[in-house]
Order: C-alpha cells, then structure tokens, then sequence
C-alpha cells in the first residue's frame, strides 16, 4: 500500500502544480482578453485609415501613369508605388466540373493537369488484423500498456497540456 499512497501524493503533487500552471495561464487569456477589448477600437481605426490612405494613393497613381515609365516603380518611406506586369492567375468556381472539361477536351494531358493523390486511409486500416497489416508493409504500435496521467481537459487545459509536454520534451532531450 505504500507505493500507491506514494503514487496518490505524487499525483497530488502534479495536480496542484498544474492547477497553479493553469491559473497562470487563466490570468494571461484574461489579461489578452482585456487588451483586445481595449485595443480593438484604435485597431479598427487604423485599419480603416491605411485602407482609406492605400485608396487615395492608388486613385493618384492610377491617375499619372506616365510619372511610371521609367522607372516602372519608385521606392518613398519604403513604400513601393508605381506600375508592375501582373503574375495572372487561374481561377474556377467547380473543381470537379474542371476536372470533367480536362477529361473531355484534353484526355492526352490529364495525367499532367488533374493532381491525384492517394493515401492510405488509417482509420480502413486499423479494422485489418495485425496479419494483414504485416502483408501490406503496416506495423501496429503503442498497443501494449503505457502509463495515463490525463486530467480532464478544458482549452485552458489544453494549453496547460501543450505548455507542459513543450517543457517535458525539451528535458527529455537535454538529458
């Protein structure tokens, strides 16, 4: 009885370390919270004024492309303006109706213009027996019995969890 009351003690232990990670982590999102609520305003803002001030300086440059000719572009307070070619782009509202028209009309390219890929699919696999999973080159791991230490998770669990196991990894690899 006496290694499990260790054991008890020692998840006591871990337990009160976790809830004080936790409270710490609970002050911060409070404290981001209360920043943004605060924050959110100016930023709106701002963010209004760059896009009011970026379409005032397109209207004037749309308006003098001949100051653009050469130099095609001209750097100011690291802000680049002028004239550029366009990088062009493709762009479709259905997918699978594009790749029904490539099939159709251009057969000889369709190994070169339809991306296919093909993966195995995991949760198909895990109902194969461990005989069958051998056959086609799959190993089964992290069957047998391996210690839990898992608390129930809230989000700011999780980012309790993430914190810890980022600290234990990093130990883990120093010694």
């Amino acid at each position: 009885m006496t290694q499990l009351t260790d054991i008890e003690k020692r998840a006591k232990a871990f337990a009160d370390a976790r809830a004080e990670v936790t409270g710490i982590v609970t002050v911060l999102n409070d404290g981001i919270d209360a920043l943004k609520r605060d924050n959110l305003p100016a930023l709106k803002r701002c963010i209004a004024k760059v896009a009011e001030r970026h379409d005032n300086l397109r209207a004037l440059i749309d308006a003098n492309p001949q100051l653009f000719t050469k130099p095609k572009t001209v750097v100011f307070h690291g802000v680049k303006v002028g004239f550029a070619k366009g990088k062009g782009g493709i762009k479709f509202d259905d997918a699978e109706q594009v790749v029904k028209l490539i099939k159709k009309h251009l057969p000889d390219q369709a190994d070169v213009l339809i991306i296919t890929k093909e993966t195995p699919a995991k949760d198909a696999l895990a109902q194969l027996s461990a005989a069958d999973l051998k056959k086609i080159g799959c190993t089964v791991v992290n069957t047998g019995e391996q210690v839990v230490i898992k608390p129930a998770d809230s989000e700011v669990d999780k980012l309790v969890d993430t914190l810890i196991k980022g600290a234990t990894e990093t130990e883990a690899e120093a010694s």
